[in-house]
Parts: C-alpha cells; structure tokens; sequence
C-alpha cells in the first residue's frame, strides 16, 4: 500500500485507468479512485493507453472488419450469419452486458459476443485477440469466459434440455429409419480436448498419449444433435471410469432418465428395452451395448458389430462437425480449465443451435468430416458388463440375423474379411 500511495499523481491515474482497462477493478471502484487522485494532482494531466488500444475505434476488427464484411465472409469469420449473430445477441445481451463509465465507454455486448465467436472459430491466441479487437490480454480472456458462460446458460434449456419418454421415442424413430437400429436412443463417445499443462495438477491431466487433456464425452441422436454433453473429466482416465463418474452414467444405472418401457421389433416378438450404443471403452448393460470382443467372432457376431458400428458412427460425425466448425479445438487451449469447461460447453450448445437455425450448418462440411480430436482408450471386457446387458445383446444379434436383417450386411462382412487378409 506504501508503494501505491508513494507513486506520482500521474502515475496513479494511468495505474488505475489500465487496471479499469483491463477489468482488474470494479468500475465504480477505479473511478472513485481516479476520481480522488484527479482531485489532488496538479492541473492538467494527459492520460494515455497503450497505442493498440488507443485507437481501438479505428483500428479494432469490430469497428471495421465486423462492419464491412460481406456476408459469405461473415459467416466464415464467425461461423454465423448476421442473422444468426442478432438473434444470439439478443438472447444473452442482458447477461453480458457492462456500464459505461464517467471516463471510458465499456466493450459493447456486440463486441463482446464477435470476440468470444471469432475465438471458437479460429483458436487464436488470447494475444492475437487483444491485438486484433485493440483489447487487453486480461479483458479477452475474462469476454471469452462470461460470453460462453452466458451462451451455455442460455441455449442448454432450449436445445439440450432432458429429453422426455416421447423425445426418446422420436430419437430411437430416427435411428430406425436412418441407421436400420432400432430402439436406438443415441450413440455415446469420448474424445481428448487437449490443453496447456494446468499449474499444481501433476498429471491429472496427463492422457496415454503423453498430453495434458480434459474429456468432452458427447450423446449423439441419428441426426448429429447433442443429446448431452458431459465436459471436464480429466485426461487420465479411461471411457469406463468418465461414465462411470458421468451425470448420463448414474442417472442411467439409477434410471432417472425417463426411458420408455420396452417395446417388440416386430408383431409377437419379444419386449426389447430401448439402449444407447458405443464402443469397447463402455461397459455392456440392458440399456448400453457394446460390441462383441474381438477374437474369435462367428459371422452372427460379426453382422452385430457392423450394425452396431454403423449407427455408432454417428457420433463420430458429430465430434466431426463440431471440431470442423470451430477451430478451436485444433489448439491446446491456454486457458484455465474452468473457462476450458465453459468453452466446450458453449460449443456444444452452439452446435445445436446452429443446426436448428441454419441449415447449411452441417451440409458445408459434408464432405470433411475428418476430426482432429482423440479418442479415449479402449477397455477389455469387465466385471462392468451386466447379464441383463448380455442377454439383449444376443436378442439383438439374433434379430440383425433374421427378421432384422438388411440387404448389404453379408457383403460388408466378407468385405471387411476380405480386407484383412
């Protein structure tokens, strides 16, 4: 305190101006502060900021790239239509909103929500941020943070809220039709979001691949929407231990997920329970299934697991378009993992906005779907798989066999022999 309150007049003033600038001080605070030294210097005093941000209202990318772009490059900017951009705005604009203060304009809430959408499209560092939008490092950190705070908070309850008995039924209707799986309710899987080694953590974060990552663990309907997003679990661990963990997994081992009653494929057939999907990583129950283990396949076993592999990919599709649309994932994320969580999540909920709202949201990357993300390690089969999860799995394998079966499925297979000769 010795130190502030020996410091020239002048000084203090600019010390407090840049600590406003940089959203280290309240508001109210800097300017009562500014205020008093102002009070109590002499005369006239200039006031300078650093050059990049002096004239941000000439040189900001908000104030003329933002302005004055056509639409096509708009939309590749920021990976929405202005459209888009207005409507987003007006939903989270009263959460993200900042006064003005007696000596400097705040960052509007239009800028605020450019800076965070241009940082999930591109991955830029927070620097090249501040320098672009003629901002402090300090304020593109904390925009990006509240921005997709607010995105999240807002968009979950209108495009990932809990689905309902019939909006299952919708989603298995949908795999049916479009994946030949039926009482499909959606398709599960891990991926690796790799970030910057997180201070005192040790290797928590530490992945088999030997990188520092949190798990963004995804539920994919037939159409390439996120059911649920389960983000955070740290890097070390398997598939297995995430679901374990998972909101999705307990609520589903505590059946509070308001599954429908199980239903027959086919006229006098067995009453079958409607079941998730995914890969080895996940444990076998009467409401998941897995594939078979590898070695030692008869063909039966093998027509299930290319049935089941093909609707799975779904989700594949889906980390795909999320990782081809935003580009921040193609980057270590230098932030703290907090904000890492916040991030992933308001691509999430984006996503699906997104392909409520415009419809050449997937169909672009069509054509791309390569995803940079990894996926989390496979386990062998464990105490984990149930005999309830056993016994449908053979009910299932035996329906793709017979009443179920699809025309191309025994080409496939000798296909696939064929290839690995």
């Amino acid at each position: 305190m010795s130190v502030i309150a020996d410091m020239p007049s002048k000084k203090l003033i600019h010390y407090y101006l840049t600590l406003l600038e940089e959203e280290e001080l309240e508001s109210e605070e800097a300017e009562i502060l500014t205020i008093y030294h102002l009070n109590n210097s002499m005369r006239k005093h200039r006031f300078w900021l650093r050059n990049h941000i002096k004239h941000r209202s000439e040189h900001s990318e908000y104030f003329t790239f933002f302005q004055t772009a056509d639409e096509e490059t708009f939309e590749n900017s920021y990976r929405v239509s202005r459209c888009t951009f207005y409507e987003l705005h007006s939903l989270i604009e009263p959460y993200i909103r900042k006064q003005d203060t007696n000596y400097r304009n705040s960052i509007s809430s239009r800028e605020r929500l450019a800076v965070c959408l241009k940082y999930l499209a591109t991955g830029q560092s927070f620097t090249t941020m501040g320098e672009n939008f003629r901002i402090g490092l300090k304020s593109v950190s904390r925009i990006v943070e509240e921005v997709c705070d607010a995105l999240w908070n807002i968009l979950q309850p209108l495009v990932m809220s809990q689905p309902t008995e019939n909006d299952w039924k919708e989603i298995a209707k949908d795999f049916d039709e479009l994946w030949q799986f039926k009482n499909c309710i959606g398709a599960l899987d891990g991926k690796h979001v790799y970030i910057k080694a997180p201070s005192k953590t040790g290797s928590s974060f530490f992945n088999y691949k030997k990188r520092f990552s949190v798990v963004l663990m995804c539920l994919a309907d037939a159409k390439r929407k996120i059911i649920m997003a389960d983000v955070g679990s740290m890097g070390r661990f398997s598939d297995a231990g995430i679901f374990d963990n998972s909101i999705f997994g307990k609520s589903l081992k505590e059946k509070r997920l308001n599954l429908p009653q199980p239903v027959p494929f086919y006229q006098g057939g067995a009453k079958m329970p409607f079941v998730f999907i995914g890969d080895e990583a996940f444990p076998l129950m009467e409401n998941f299934m897995r594939p078979y283990p590898r070695d030692g396949l008869n063909a039966e076993k093998k027509i299930f697991n290319y049935r089941l592999s093909r609707a799975r990919r779904i989700v594949e599709a889906t980390f795909g378009v999320l990782t081809r649309k935003w580009y921040v994932y193609h980057k270590d994320f230098e932030c703290k993992i907090e904000t890492v969580d916040k991030v992933i999540k308001a691509t999430c909920v984006l996503h699906n906005y997104l392909i409520q709202r415009q419809p050449n949201y997937i169909n672009n990357i069509e054509n791309n779907m390569e995803q940079s993300l990894l996926s989390v390690g496979d386990i062998i089969e464990t105490q984990h798989s149930s005999n309830d999860g056993y016994q449908v799995r053979e009910m299932y394998c035996s329906y793709f066999n017979n009443q179920g079966k699809v025309p191309w499925q025994d080409t496939r297979i000798l296909k696939r022999i064929y290839n690995s000769q």
